[in-house]
């Protein structure tokens, strides 16, 4: 009895230090998985050869999802994955879904879904992407020339001004107004070559291409 008194001081005492100590453990942990989370978005962009400013920004949003809490629950990947694309929209860096989804292995579908969470609780507004953004690449991955470049960019401004590229995904204009300007200048590219270049499906290719021929009366042989 007589040591009664001590006992809770004691107790007190000692909750206390295990509780600050699970604070310092659980800062360490965060701190950890903050670099693990900045060291994979560096090796991502590296892979897509995004820009350090683009980089710079992915992290920045990556870090408010966390101190937002949305990281809780989710799966990091998709969270570092969805980071990594607003950073390129917002900059207006071409990378596709694809290509994002080729380095991250998120899926398309979990991509934009994630994007959308975060823009909502970020409280962020990104354009839609524009197909004109994705031909410089487009082109200088199939090799064409100036010349076709500045062909397929007429046919797409030409398709937006009489608005009949509305619900169709910029990727896939991009590919074919490319597809039907190397035509039009004698550098014709097989639609398979053009299908692999930009990641669009044949038979989206097929689908698109024809549809701009016909609505902007271009004939192609």
């Amino acid at each position: 009895m007589e040591n009664g008194g001590d006992e809770t001081p004691d107790r007190e005492y000692l909750h206390k230090l295990s509780e600050l100590q699970r604070r310092r453990r659980l800062r360490a942990s965060v701190g950890r998985q903050r670099l693990v989370a900045q060291a994979e978005i560096e090796r991502l962009s590296a892979s897509l050869a995004i820009p350090e400013r683009v980089r710079e920004d992915s992290i920045r949003i990556y870090r408010d999802a966390w101190e937002k809490d949305l990281i809780h629950g989710r799966s990091i990947e998709k969270i570092l994955a969805a980071s990594l694309y607003m950073a390129c929209r917002k900059h207006n860096v071409p990378r596709t879904l694809d290509e994002v989804e080729d380095v991250t292995r998120v899926g398309k579908k979990d991509i934009i879904k994630t994007c959308k969470l975060l823009a909502n609780r970020l409280g962020m507004k990104l354009a839609p992407a524009s197909p004109l953004e994705y031909v410089s690449r487009f082109c200088a991955k199939l090799g064409l020339k100036k010349h076709v470049e500045e062909r397929a960019r007429e046919i797409i401004k030409e398709a937006l001004e009489r608005d009949i590229t509305s619900g169709r995904g910029p990727t896939g204009i991009a590919a074919s107004a490319i597809y039907i300007a190397a035509i039009l200048c004698g550098e014709r590219k097989t639609q398979k070559d053009v299908a692999e270049a930009t990641g669009v499906t044949e038979v989206t290719l097929r689908a698109r291409y024809k549809e701009i021929a016909r609505e902007l009366g271009i004939k192609i042989e």
